[in-house]
């Protein structure tokens, strides 16, 4: 199973920014060293043209240049540098190499990922770029220039902020479908509507979350038919996260997972994973929760490499 990696891109932040940048770096060494059927690989970047599927010409250029509007770049979160666009690209650039690889081999993901509060214009929340969207627009395109086939792509956003930029983007897309679970009362306060939205309260535990997540890709099914899957899978449902506001279990985090997977399972469906949100209390508790994620996610590549012997 392949995943790709941009941590070596770091950014240079001020000394103590709430952003929890050693994650990524601290997650791969995990995978190396603990599940050597994931096979590491470096993210490309991906190019202008890839991103203006989804982003404004301006946008794209005032990221690559640092020339955008100060109150543009505060809402993103990161002050601009060299190394902030880079890692942008590479973080775009990871998911869109993940799914070509899911749709070959089952399932693929990137370290990173799951930028879903920047929209065509401007990003948020830490997010420059919108990988989800950029994925989703990108393998639909080669699909019908390749294969002259259409391509319905679902959006399973399971961080626990609601994904308002994937959700503004696809609007008015009806071969995307975007499901955002998330906690009703985080961030961002003002949400765009996504395809099928469920908020959660404060404090939501193991079984009403999973209770909700079954309910939720059940009326998936019923109202659409991908033929790819984008998951988002967020470790900042957990109990232990400072952002979060919810406290699913370990337990819980890793139950979510199966549900995701064994459900794209009985569909046949890629899957498509990035990372998303996490910012534990301690950083290892972060990491563990996404170790506990490859750790399903290998088991379904696994599935798809019985499937074809």
């Amino acid at each position: 199973m392949h995943a790709y990696y941009a941590d070596h891109f770091v950014l240079p932040l001020p000394e103590g920014h709430r952003f929890p940048m050693r994650k990524y770096s601290r997650l791969r060494d995990r995978l190396t060293q603990e599940l050597p059927g994931v096979v590491m690989r470096e993210a490309p970047a991906a190019s202008e043209g890839e991103l203006a599927l989804v982003h404004t010409p301006d946008y794209i250029q005032g990221v690559a240049t640092g020339s955008l509007d100060p109150a543009v770049q505060r809402e993103i979160g990161f002050p601009w540098s060299p190394a902030m666009a880079e890692r942008a690209r590479r973080s775009v650039g990871a998911s869109v190499a993940a799914a070509r690889d899911a749709l070959a081999q089952g399932v693929a993901g990137n370290l990173a990922g799951g930028t879903h509060h920047a929209s065509a214009d401007k990003g948020g929340g830490f997010c420059v770029f919108n990988d989800i969207a950029v994925t989703a627009r990108l393998m639909q395109t080669e699909a019908w220039r390749l294969e002259r086939q259409k391509m319905n792509v679902a959006v399973i956003d399971l961080d626990v902020h609601q994904g308002n930029g994937t959700a503004a983007i696809f609007a008015n897309d009806p071969t995307v479908f975007t499901l955002s679970l998330h906690g009703e009362k985080n961030f961002p306060f003002r949400k765009e509507p996504s395809d099928l939205d469920v908020g959660l309260p404060d404090g939501c535990t193991d079984a009403p979350y999973l209770e909700a997540l079954h309910q939720a890709l059940q009326t998936l099914e019923d109202r659409f038919d991908p033929q790819l899957v984008i998951y988002l899978a967020g470790a900042d449902p957990h109990e232990g996260d400072r952002l979060g506001r919810l406290k699913l279990s370990a337990d819980g985090m890793q139950a979510r997972d199966r549900v995701v997977m064994d459900w794209a399972w009985q569909r046949r469906l890629p899957v498509v994973m990035c990372m998303g949100g996490g910012y534990g209390h301690d950083i290892e508790t972060t990491v563990q929760v996404q170790m506990q994620t490859w750790q399903v996610a290998l088991g379904y590549w696994q599935r798809w490499h019985n499937l074809r012997r």
